[in-house]
């Protein structure tokens, strides 16, 4: 049995309860949203996670996990090690990390915006929740705005489609969920039940239809850190003011605030 699956089964049970609750009742297990078994061919873990993008590394004083998925990420290698990389970059990273310390090579990783961690630095608990506007008035159907991508958020948004809520998945024309190329069979299980809308955010029509999105959702989910946002003038104090009982479930790898919520992350190395 998977060491997880205890925490699966309660977590499924809260689903259940809170999805009757306000709508229709879901079992995350048959909608499929929380295991991918089959759909990949997958290493067992290790050192190296099983989609093998996520290293634990040691640097000279501590471990290190890397999640280097992207094509942009591994090519600022160099620039993180200060030396020339070609090829495979985690042999080379095997090799100089042991002469740097753990702090050193973070601070130059979060400079860089690469998805690097100390082993166990953060400690799960409760998310933390921001009060920026109005409590929200109960509706008859939930509209929701998934800007998420990848597994967590576009969960969520599975999750509340199911449940009955009306479920829009907005997607960068410039950069598009990537599971919907690279697992399509779990793409359309987490967003199946959802309609679709593609948007160039660098386009004064994509950034109003996007702001119209948010001024009029009862939920909206991301996956980005608050600069991204920012940089469309999609900032809390803004979004809150045109839409005061909005709930923004923001999923990011360190936090919401501060120097910490700008840090890349993904699943693995998080």
């Amino acid at each position: 049995m998977s060491p997880i699956a205890p925490a699966l089964d309660r977590l499924g049970e809260r689903v259940a309860e809170l999805t009757a609750r306000f709508g229709q009742c879901v079992d995350a297990a048959a909608l499929g949203v929380s295991d991918r078994a089959g759909l990949l061919q997958l290493d067992e873990p290790g050192r190296i996670s099983a989609n093998r993008a996520c290293h634990l590394f040691r640097a000279a004083d501590d471990w290190l996990a890397a999640n280097l998925a992207r094509d942009e990420d591994r090519d600022l290698v160099s620039a993180w090690l200060r030396e020339e990389v070609a090829g495979d970059v985690w042999p080379a990273l095997e090799r100089a990390a042991p002469s740097r310390t753990a702090d050193d090579l973070l601070a130059d990783a979060i400079m860089l915006g690469l998805p690097v961690s100390r082993v166990s630095e953060a400690v799960p608990g409760a998310a933390p929740r921001l009060r920026l506007g109005a409590s929200a008035a109960a509706r008859s159907a939930l509209r929701v705005v998934d800007l998420s991508a990848l597994w967590a958020g576009p969960m969520c948004g599975a999750i509340l489609a199911a449940m009955g809520a009306e479920v829009l998945k907005i997607e960068a024309t410039t950069r598009p969920d990537p599971t919907r190329a690279t697992m399509p069979a779990f793409f359309e299980r987490l967003n199946g039940r959802k309609s679709e809308l593609s948007l160039d955010f660098a386009t004064p029509s994509g950034r109003a239809q996007l702001w119209n999105a948010f001024s009029t959702a009862n939920i909206v989910i991301t996956s980005a850190r608050p600069r991204a946002f920012a940089g469309l003038g999609l900032t809390p104090d803004a979004v809150f003011a045109a839409n005061p009982s909005l709930v923004w479930v923001a999923i990011t790898g360190h936090g919401w605030s501060g120097a910490a919520g700008e840090r890349v992350a993904f699943g693995d190395d998080a």
